[in-house]
């Protein structure tokens, strides 16, 4: 019998388009039609089980998932035993306090002794332990927005994206108590040869994420500028130097950072690089 390991991912929403899409630019190949629960890759040891986001941390904790794609929300919230593989970087929200839109908030004692209407008991806990406030939790599912304008509390603790759910129902966000981004989890006690598979889709994650938060440049430079290019641009181990037919003259490769990308680029300028062209890394292996 062929061995694999599961991975559970969840089966609908916004974070499973973006958990789904990782693993195909990782180039596991696998079909997940609609209303499909199980699905097993073609090309990859690994099969997909697709649950309730809120189910899948129980899942990996009992070992009937190996793996599992899930915001780090639900991991703290069911404080199931497993461990956090790495942070994805997908899918980030937070978790907020809110109140109606026209209620006076002058900080987070405005809770005190009210009621807080949510889907996140234990973080919400935890927080107003911290903060030393008393306040009554209504643990609820779903629709956590009308619980102000029903009167059935307060205020409420729910994910916010964007924020205009909140607007929408009349709500305003007060406190942000919680960050949360996709997280890949696995099982405490896998054995040797499950593991062996998890880090070889964790190598392909890497590589494709080290790609996308990088950009290969390439550009001409008068050889006297390229010692001050170099001190710009060091690349993964140093950027490469190819001679121009022009006399003189260098063309550099090297790779920049996406989050300093365009301080780079002006910097270059005006050491005298030219010609500077820019490619987006689909994978990269460090």
């Amino acid at each position: 019998m062929e061995q694999i390991i599961r991975i559970a991912v969840q089966k609908s929403g916004r974070l499973s388009d973006d958990s789904l899409s990782l693993i195909k630019e990782c180039g596991i190949k696998f079909y997940n039609g609609t209303g499909k629960l199980k699905s097993t890759s073609t090309n990859f040891p690994i099969e997909f089980l697709f649950l309730r986001d809120d189910d899948i941390p129980g899942y990996v904790a009992d070992g009937v998932a190996d793996l599992g794609i899930v915001g780090q929300n639900e991991v703290v919230e069911k404080d199931k035993n497993v461990t956090t593989m790495k942070a994805l970087g997908f899918s980030k929200c937070r978790l907020s306090l809110a109140v109606s839109k026209g209620q006076a908030y002058s900080g987070v004692e405005f809770f005190e002794g009210k009621s807080i209407a949510t889907s996140y008991p234990k973080i919400l806990g935890d927080y107003l332990k911290s903060q030393n406030i008393n306040a009554d939790i209504h643990e609820i599912s779903g629709s956590v927005e009308i619980a102000p304008s029903i009167g059935l509390a307060e205020g409420i603790c729910d994910i916010v994206s964007s924020g205009s759910t909140l607007m929408m129902n009349g709500l305003k966000e007060v406190e942000e108590i919680f960050k949360s981004e996709a997280v890949l989890i696995a099982h405490n006690n896998l054995p040797d040869w499950k593991k062996e598979i998890a880090e070889k889709l964790l190598f392909r994650i890497n590589a494709v994420q080290a790609g996308k938060s990088s950009k290969y440049v390439l550009l001409n430079a008068p050889n006297k500028s390229i010692e001050k290019i170099i001190s710009l641009i060091p690349g993964m181990r140093s950027p490469t130097i190819l001679p121009l037919a022009q006399e003189g003259w260098s063309s550099v490769h090297s790779v920049l950072n996406e989050d300093t990308f365009w301080e780079n680029i002006e910097e270059l300028r005006a050491a005298g690089a030219e010609g500077i062209l820019v490619v987006p890394i689909e994978k990269m292996i460090l």
